[in-house]
This record gives structure tokens, C-alpha cells and sequence, in this order.
């Protein structure tokens, strides 16, 4: 039969070796949420316009949060 002692020895490995597996295998938290959804919307075609209205109103130009959506479609920025 086993000693008390080695008995919390092994048990103590054992959770050592448990704690090892589980930092290997977690998900990393390292990421931000910005690096997490760079990219996902390259392929939306609102972007680009999402894009060029945020250029204009950071140029001052407010006018175009008034035009009609069919006109912003066709504004050159």
C-alpha cells in the first residue's frame, strides 16, 4: 500500500500535469477584438462607401449625412 505522502505526491503531478494540458490547450486571449474582425468586411460593398462617407465628414464635409442615399452612391470624395 501507498504512503500518504507519495500518495499527495503523485496527486500533486497529476494536477501539475492537468494545469499543463489546459494552458495548452485554451484559446489564446492575446487578441483584441479590432485584430479579430480586421478583414471581415473586405467584402461587403457597403465598406467602401462606410469608408469614403467617414473620410468626408472627417474633411468637414457634414452635407454628406443629409444627401439622399441614391446621391451618396454616386459622390466623388
Amino acid at each position: 500500500m501507498t504512503s500518504n505522502s507519495s500518495l499527495e505526491e503523485r496527486m500533486a503531478a497529476v494536477e501539475a500535469a492537468i494545469t499543463e494540458i489546459q494552458e495548452q490547450i485554451a484559446p489564446t486571449q492575446s487578441m483584441n477584438w479590432l485584430e479579430q474582425i480586421t478583414g471581415s468586411f473586405k467584402d461587403e460593398p457597403a465598406f467602401e462607401e462606410i469608408l469614403a462617407l467617414g473620410q468626408a465628414i472627417r474633411r468637414g464635409d457634414e452635407s454628406v449625412l443629409d444627401a439622399p442615399e441614391s446621391d451618396r452612391h454616386h459622390s466623388k470624395t
